[in-house]
C-alpha cells in the first residue's frame, strides 16, 4: 500500500474507481514459454479487476526451467514399450526431463 494512507481509505478509493482486488490463494505459478517455463515458488497472486479489464499480480521466489527436449521417436519408444496414449508417453517424457528409460518405468508400474 501507499504510505500514509490508511488501508480502509484505499479500499475506498479503489472501489471509487471500479476496482476490486481479490487475493488467490495459490501454491505454484508456472509460465509457459516456448523454450523454458518460469515457475514462481511461494507466491502472492492478486486478480485485479478494473472497469472489466483483469489483470494478476504476481509475487514470489522466481526460477526458470527449461523444457525437456525429446523427439517423435521417443514417444514411439514409450508407446511400444508401455502401451500408452501418446499424451500419457509425452507427460512422462516431460516429468523425466526427455529420459527414456525413467519414463518407460513410471509408466510400467
Amino acid at each position: 500500500m501507499l504510505p500514509g494512507i490508511n488501508p480502509n481509505q484505499m479500499k475506498a478509493m479503489m472501489k471509487q474507481l471500479g476496482m476490486k482486488q481479490e487475493e488467490i490463494n495459490a501454491l505454484r505459478v508456472i509460465i509457459e514459454k516456448e523454450d523454458e517455463n518460469i515457475i514462481i515458488d511461494n507466491p502472492n497472486v492478486m486478480k485485479i479487476n478494473m472497469q472489466g479489464q483483469e489483470s494478476w499480480q504476481i509475487t514470489g521466489d522466481a526460477r526458470s526451467e527449461e523444457k525437456a527436449g525429446f523427439s517423435e521417436d521417443d514417444i514411439k519408444i514409450v508407446i511400444e514399450k508401455t502401451g500408452v496414449n501418446e499424451h500419457d508417453a509425452k507427460k512422462a517424457l516431460e516429468k523425466y526431463k526427455g529420459d527414456l528409460s525413467e519414463a518407460i518405468l513410471s509408466l510400467s508400474e
